[in-house]
């Protein structure tokens, strides 16, 4: 049985057994602004509560963030019991085994179109000012310091794909181009990680800032904000945090209750 594996399934003494939260604009600033370091460290107190006591529920990650990100904001926050999300889906890390599961539904034919789209971008974009975000696998997320310029880039970035005939999705966050396999994605992920896990949907809470996010939102049993989320997620949520990024988080953990 893998490492504290005892303490995520269903337990009576809480309501939730784990909560799955975006990195960027939750557990972090969207901007490249520092990490709420007391926040963080809160939240890890409270996870080192929910993997000893088993009366709350463990904060794991859901992001688009390359996976060594994802994993190193998981030992921030002191979850060693539940798998995180990386990439959009792509990898599924498992702190319990220290093991890094990529999706086998990518195979070596979408990781050439990923190499051939690299390349297509490196060639034609980044001399224009565009930025590669690096430690991605099997996707591409893209910046600009002009957002406006960067967003008009899209309509090319899809009509490229569509005539190379590389299955990609190209989304939007607040000042990034993700592009991601299109059968990949954060839901994909998050069914992985509950069949790895054995977790169920109604016991399972989400937090998240974007659109993105919805595939947090509609894989949860209950789905909440911080502030600064965009209006469509918050039209969707069951509660809305008056307070923004990881001091959200830290008020929504408050208010999910261990019972």
């Amino acid at each position: 049985m893998p490492k504290n594996s005892e303490n995520i399934g269903a337990n009576l003494k809480r309501r939730f057994d784990a909560v799955i939260c975006d990195i960027d604009g939750c557990l972090g600033p969207e901007s490249s602004a520092p990490f709420n370091a007391e926040a963080l460290t809160r939240i890890a107190q409270h996870n080192r509560r929910a993997i000893t006591d088993g009366d709350r529920p463990v904060v794991t990650v859901c992001s688009g963030r390359p996976q060594p990100f994802a994993e190193a904001v998981c030992r921030f926050i002191a979850n060693d019991a539940v798998p995180c999300v990386a990439e959009n889906g792509v990898w599924l890390y498992d702190p319990r085994e220290n093991v890094y599961l990529r999706d086998p539904a990518i195979t070596a034919q979408h990781l050439d179109a990923v190499a051939r789209a690299t390349a297509w971008i490196e060639e034609h974009l980044i001399p224009t000012g565009v930025v590669m975000q690096p430690g991605k696998s099997a996707s591409m997320s893209l910046w600009h310091a002009d957002t406006p310029h960067l967003r008009s880039l899209m309509p090319k970035l899809e009509s490229v794909f569509r005539e190379n005939s590389w299955p990609f999705r190209v989304s939007m966050t607040v000042a990034w181009i993700n592009c991601d396999l299109a059968h990949i994605s954060k839901a994909t992920g998050i069914a992985r990680l509950i069949a790895r896990t054995g977790l169920r949907k109604e016991r399972l809470a989400g937090i998240g800032d974007t659109l993105s996010d919805r595939a947090i939102a509609e894989n949860v049993g209950f789905f909440a904000c911080p502030a600064n989320a965009e209006a469509p997620l918050r039209a969707i949520a069951g509660f809305v945090s008056d307070q923004r990024e990881a001091d959200g988080v830290l008020d929504i953990l408050s208010r999910l209750g261990n019972s």
